[in-house]
């Protein structure tokens, strides 16, 4: 990564369904191998399950998901003298949206089941109920940014 200047950001455009850039960033992040024709199918299968399954449109079903994972402090190692210090710092939007679907792709592989829609959509469940290994993940986050607030004021 160069020092001195940081690259612009990519444009991402949206998915051709739901006119979304979140979906399409969560394809995105999905596809195996540059294979987005599997990643959309597997998508748009797993949006069909939620939708029949809440009974909400999906596109609202997902956001409130992405929303519940969604972190908003998080702990980065800070050097001072010779200790490390893990000081809390807040998440910048892009960042955020990005760990949370991280974490929900992490959690959904880590299940236990049949195939990536199976996996992926009970995950994507768990998430809007506000349960399940991703939501834990948020908080676990937000547990050490609270546990390390004394270290606040050595930010950058």
């Amino acid at each position: 990564m160069p020092r001195r200047n940081r690259p612009p950001k990519r444009q991402v455009s949206p998915d051709i369904r739901y006119n979304s850039v979140l979906v399409q960033k969560f394809v995105n992040r999905m596809m195996r191998g540059g294979k987005k024709s599997v990643a959309q199918h597997v998508m748009y299968e797993v949006m069909d399950r939620l939708e029949a399954r809440v009974n909400k449109p999906a596109l609202e079903v997902f956001e409130a998901a992405v929303r519940n994972v969604t972190p908003s402090v998080e702990v980065k190692p800070r050097r001072v003298g010779g200790a490390t210090y893990q000081i809390p710092v807040e998440v910048p939007s892009h960042r955020q949206a990005s760990l949370a679907i991280r974490w929900i792709l992490g959690a959904a592989q880590k299940r236990s089941g049949h195939g990536m829609v199976e996996k992926l959509s009970a995950e994507l469940l768990d998430a809007y109920n506000n349960s399940g290994s991703a939501v834990k993940r948020r908080e676990e986050a937000h547990r050490m940014a609270e546990a390390n607030r004394a270290f606040a004021h050595l930010r950058w």
